[in-house]
């Protein structure tokens, strides 16, 4: 899957998910826009990715703030020339059941976890469009499909990401612009492995495969819908949960 030359974003990019799908697209010959909200991060993933032999640049974002998505595409575009490939990959969680849920736990998480991905796509499309080319990977959740206690905002927020990218790409599929989504599972991190025994048993239950995914698993997928082996592939999810959801 040679990628040379094209030009990829990768938000939440200094970290668990993100940091291995930028490190494998660079891997692959994509010149790739570091993005996160600390800088000591994103140099530790530039270094990583240079030692590798990649290309990258970065530069520190909120997606949460218009100005900085600004920033991050004038930044590509300035760096690399424009875009071909976006991954929308950044979010944050603020669990709570319902009755307790604050507005502005639901306002911050359909923020940044939805709100933040058609300001950024928009940013970008008009540029693949010109172009006739174009990848958005969006990534969703498990829990988006299947919801979740104490997540009701978390989860209409990765549901609203699947429906979000199936009419965008009936809207762009003519201009050679493919929008998909990958959904993981529970995933191996340093969050899960905070996890007691117990609680880590309970989610292993729930998994037909008997074990947590890795980083890898979700950039595995991210790199294959962000390649042309998957031109003819859009408004789908590609679901890696290890049988948890069918």
């Amino acid at each position: 899957m040679k990628m040379s030359d094209r030009v990829a974003i990768v938000t939440g990019s200094t970290a668990g998910i993100g940091q291995e799908a930028a490190k494998l697209l660079a891997k692959r010959g994509c010149r790739v826009v570091v993005t996160g909200t600390r800088t000591e991060k994103i140099e530790e993933t530039l270094e990583a990715i240079r030692a590798d032999g990649g290309v990258a640049e970065g530069i520190a974002a909120n997606i949460g703030v218009d100005e900085d998505l600004d920033k991050l595409v004038a930044f590509a575009q300035e760096s690399f020339g424009g875009v071909d490939i976006l991954v929308n990959n950044a979010g944050i969680t603020r669990d709570n059941l319902f009755m307790r849920m604050k507005d502005d736990e639901w306002d911050q998480v359909i923020a940044l976890n939805l709100s933040s991905v058609f300001k950024l796509s928009k940013r970008v499309i008009r540029t693949m469009m010109k172009t006739r080319y174009g990848r958005i990977v969006n990534v969703t959740s498990v829990v988006g499909f299947s919801g979740n206690a104490g997540q009701t905002n978390y989860t209409a927020a990765k549901a609203g990401l699947v429906g979000f990218s199936k009419s965008l790409a009936k809207e762009v599929a003519s201009r050679g612009i493919t929008v998909n989504c990958v959904a993981p599972g529970f995933i191996q991190t340093a969050m899960t492995e905070k996890l007691n025994e117990k609680a880590q048993e309970a989610i292993l239950g729930q998994i037909p495969m008997g074990a947590m995914g890795s980083v890898d698993d979700i950039a595995s997928a991210i790199g294959f819908l962000a390649s042309d082996e998957a031109r003819y592939i859009t408004g789908e999810t590609i679901h890696v949960n290890g049988g948890m959801y069918m």
